[in-house]
């Protein structure tokens, strides 16, 4: 019994580590790239670090939460039925026109003054294994294929729900350029992108496109990491900076002073795309809870604000709607600047249609 107990232990281990290597978790930094991360101020002992001390569980271990995903029932974790979403003709799409289009969860397609952006593009699956993490009912009716050339695909960081394996080697053949934090860069050279087409920064440092965007890396306080091993890559917000005015995205993150910093540095946030959703108790300094979103709107200021991280996964153990039911009464009560589009729906970013737009509350609360 023991010599096949320990052979069955040894067949395991030899399946996980296997299954470790396919191609899908990407790879590991080296070379002059992991010579160049070390040389950054928020690199040492090995992996990167936030800002603040940061622990990602606060109470219970990744085991404990693991199990509680898995055999703790939570009421409307899910959706019963179809989410309302609006497929849009995105090739259709004059590139004279300057929208937004958000996919669920953090997905987004940014068309800024002649340039097409896409942002974690996670139209296939959001885990190494497909029968995990699925997709809310109605909410994958976008596609690879339905998207059109894109001049930058934008990367916060490399977990599953925010870098698809199968997005990205679907779409890797009509991306022109890849903007992303430092180390996530290896992930995609061993994808087939070629180094020429990559662009790593580190927090704080930026570039300017081709369509005079100017685009910078900014600190958020996660972590990162698709298998056992964390935060060997970066991970990041952003500012997008043009003539239509400045766009901030916190790409994951939990509440620390860096939205005081990014609204003392930059002054009018015309747009704040802010994290929602997937929150819990025990892990509050990677993720915001409902209150920490308010405080953090509150430091920014913006004009218009967008939340996203929400309605296509059930990553925590909230109700689906919450995210979006609980920033729409703070909008509602505090005069919060808030659009909520439907899943595909144009959000026009000219200022005019903007501030006009039936999307924005207290019109559409689709959710409900």
């Amino acid at each position: 019994m023991i010599i096949s107990l320990i052979a069955c232990l040894v067949i395991l281990t030899g399946a996980i580590l296997l299954f470790l290597r396919q191609a899908q978790f990407g790879a590991l930094p080296k070379g002059e790239r992991l010579k160049r991360i070390k040389s950054s101020p928020h690199y040492r002992d090995g992996q990167f670090h936030n800002q603040s001390p940061t622990v990602l569980m606060a109470k219970k271990s990744r085991l404990a939460v693991l199990l509680d995903f898995l055999f703790v029932k939570v009421n409307d974790l899910r959706p019963k039925h179809d989410l309302p979403v609006v497929k849009t003709d995105l090739k259709g799409i004059s590139l004279q026109e300057e929208v937004l289009i958000w996919f669920g969860h953090s997905s987004l397609y940014i068309q800024l003054q002649g340039q097409r952006i896409l942002v974690d593009p996670v139209l296939i699956s959001a885990s190494p294994v497909s029968f995990l993490n699925k997709a809310f009912k109605g909410t994958n009716r976008y596609h690879p294929d339905d998207f059109p050339e894109i001049d930058i695909l934008l990367l916060t960081h490399d977990h599953w729900d925010h870098l698809d394996y199968g997005t990205l080697i679907s779409l890797r053949e009509r991306i022109k350029s890849v903007v992303c934090p430092l180390g996530l860069g290896a992930h995609l050279e061993r994808w087939g992108f070629l180094p020429q087409q990559i662009t790593e920064l580190d927090w704080n440092q930026g570039l300017q496109t081709a369509g005079n965007i100017r685009i910078t890396a900014l600190p958020a306080r996660h972590f990162s990491g698709r298998s056992f091993r964390s935060n060997k890559s970066l991970w990041a917000g952003y500012m997008l900076q043009s003539l239509w005015g400045n766009i901030y995205l916190s790409g994951d993150t939990g509440y620390d002073t860096h939205f005081e910093a990014v609204k003392k540095r930059f002054g009018t946030i015309d747009l704040a795309i802010m994290e929602n959703g997937q929150y819990n108790e025990n892990w509050p300094y990677i993720h915001m809870l409902p209150a920490d979103l308010v405080k953090a709107v509150k430091d920014l200021q913006p004009r218009h604000l967008l939340t996203v991280h929400h309605s296509k996964y059930a990553l925590a153990r909230h109700p689906w709607f919450e995210p979006l039911a609980k920033i729409a009464a703070t909008a509602h009560r505090d005069g919060l600047p808030l659009h909520t589009p439907r899943i595909g729906e144009i959000l026009p970013l000219s200022s005019e249609k903007l501030s006009n737009s039936t999307i924005h509350l207290p019109d559409t609360t689709w959710w409900e």
